[in-house]
């Protein structure tokens, strides 16, 4: 396989899955050209007039959707651990003899190890999309057929919509629905909140499967997924486990050191200037997150700021934040816990979104360069505030991109980080893969220490005398180095590209290579 240095110093294939690449060529350089891809055009004459599109069950609308070998088929991950629907919808198409299908998942999880088998059989040919856990090892040691490809949230509608993936049938998994194929996921026995991620799904495959375990009578209102858009709707008895879906309590840090890096961090916003009224934060839900939520929040309360809108994932901190009038609104991009859920299905002002409105490169904007500031975790960062949140320094590939490569571009990015994990350090003098150029990355806080990085002098200069450890990021580095030494780097097959990083614009960032 040819490598290509791209505009990172990385080395990256010039062709994937004999799909023609274009290397990185930094940030904001690759423009795109061409128009956005259209969905095949259909007639009302092939639908039934009563609008009733119910087939008796996932086979016969698989069949019907004309499925065979080597085809795209979509999933998405608002289901999160508790889906159940992927791993049967492999098991009908493996019991249809199908080979070959590249499996375009929004996010896997651990559940999904289920796959394995149809990887090793051949009815999966490779995956597009996150490959957490079992799938990224599986990945790592060079057994996948083709090469995985990760993308970003905004990158993978981006993808779609530029054509550069074209879905032939997508499977929604949907909490209610109604017989036309309207589709909601905020109610219903297994709500989780919103299905944003499955939009361009439903809007630009050839064929758009919905399958529910709560069929309601038309109109399920109010909609996420237009039934307009909707070929076959399939009832079956579950779609998965509720309590692994979403949460009914989201768990803040108990460690001292962590509590510790989210008192910091929302220290810093403050301090700094960027907690004022009006301002706006997005911040996960890992119990770092979840504290620095909390904190914040104190702060806020006792100099009387309000928020203009809160960016999501959702959790019960933000939703009470809402409820009192801390915030105006939350943007919510998925749901992670039973009273986010909730909120959304009862509160006007708790909005679901999209990657096509949140973070989409190739639109006119998105939310996320409109966020004030986002705190976000990673794996590694290196000396030159690169980060990598898809490998850990062994090399193995265990998580996802998600909505991280977007987050980059608000206004301040925070990486919020332990120093170590199990005696690793986190602070490397290069990452093992790059996943998020650091002329994006503003400030790294640790329990160690805060290193901003010196592009931006204006942060320097807002936190002068506050009180912060500010450090400079080799001093960081040399006192975790002290502690824990410097570990071996990871013994990598680089003859062998097992998976791929897209930037968001579509580009290839980097390289994963096989783990001897």
């Amino acid at each position: 396989m040819k490598l290509i240095k791209n505009a990172a110093g990385r080395l990256v294939p010039g062709i994937v899955n004999n799909q023609k690449q274009i290397p990185f060529k930094g940030i904001g350089k690759h423009k795109p050209t061409g128009r956005k891809a259209k969905p095949m055009i259909k007639s009302c004459a092939d639908f039934p007039e009563d609008g009733n599109k119910v087939v008796k069950n996932l086979k016969d609308a698989l069949k019907k959707s004309g499925l065979k070998d080597g085809m795209t088929i979509s999933t998405h991950h608002h289901l999160r651990n508790g889906d159940v629907v992927t791993n049967y919808l492999f098991d009908v198409i493996k019991s249809m003899g199908i080979k070959n299908i590249r499996w375009y998942p929004t996010a896997s999880f651990p559940c999904h190890e289920h796959l394995i088998k149809y990887l090793d059989d051949g009815t999966i040919h490779h995956i597009e999309g996150s490959m957490n856990g079992p799938l990224g090892r599986y990945t790592s040691h060079g057994k996948m057929k083709g090469i995985g490809v990760l993308r970003s949230h905004g990158g993978r509608y981006q993808s779609i919509q530029d054509g550069e993936v074209h879905i032939d049938i997508a499977v929604i998994a949907s909490p209610t629905a109604d017989q036309f194929g309207n589709a909601t996921g905020d109610r219903g026995p297994s709500a989780c909140g919103l299905l944003g991620f499955a939009l361009a799904d439903s809007e630009y495959a050839d064929n758009v499967i919905v399958v529910t375990d709560n069929l309601v009578e038309f109109p399920c209102y109010p909609w996420q997924i237009q039934g307009n858009n909707v070929d076959h709707v399939v009832k079956i008895d579950s779609l998965g486990d509720p309590a692994k879906i979403v949460s009914g309590t989201t768990q803040v840090t108990k460690s001292p050191d962590r509590l510790l890096i989210a008192e910091y961090v929302a220290q810093f916003l403050d301090e700094s200037g960027i907690m004022k009224n009006g301002f706006s934060f997005q911040a996960g839900a890992g119990g770092t997150n979840l504290a620095f939520a909390l904190y914040l929040k104190e702060r806020m309360i006792k100099k009387n700021v309000k928020a203009k809108f809160i960016r999501g994932g959702s959790t019960k901190y933000l939703v009470e934040m809402l409820k009192e009038g801390l915030t105006e609104y939350i943007l919510d991009g998925q749901t992670f816990d039973l009273d986010g859920v909730r909120s959304m299905r009862e509160n006007p002002n708790h909005v679901n979104t999209s990657p096509f409105t949140s973070y989409n490169y190739h639109g006119k904007g998105n939310f996320a360069s409109m966020v004030d500031a986002v705190v976000l975790g990673a794996t590694e960062v290196d000396l030159n505030f690169n980060a990598n949140v898809v490998t850990h320094s062994d090399g193995y590939l265990l998580h996802g991109i998600g909505g991280w490569q977007n987050c980059l571009f608000s206004k301040c990015t925070i990486l919020a980080i332990p120093s170590f994990r199990d005696r690793i350090p986190v602070i490397v003098d290069e990452v093992t893969t790059l996943v998020g150029p650091g002329e994006l990355i503003d400030v790294i806080v640790t329990e160690r220490g805060i290193a901003i990085n010196p592009k931006r002098k204006d942060l320097l200069k807002a936190v002068k005398g506050s009180g912060l450890p500010v450090k400079s990021i080799n001093e960081i580095k040399k006192e975790i180095d002290d502690i824990c030494g410097v570990p071996a780097k990871p013994k990598l097959n680089k003859d062998k590209v097992v998976a791929v990083i897209k930037w968001v614009d579509g580009t290839l960032l980097d390289s994963v290579f096989q783990v001897e």
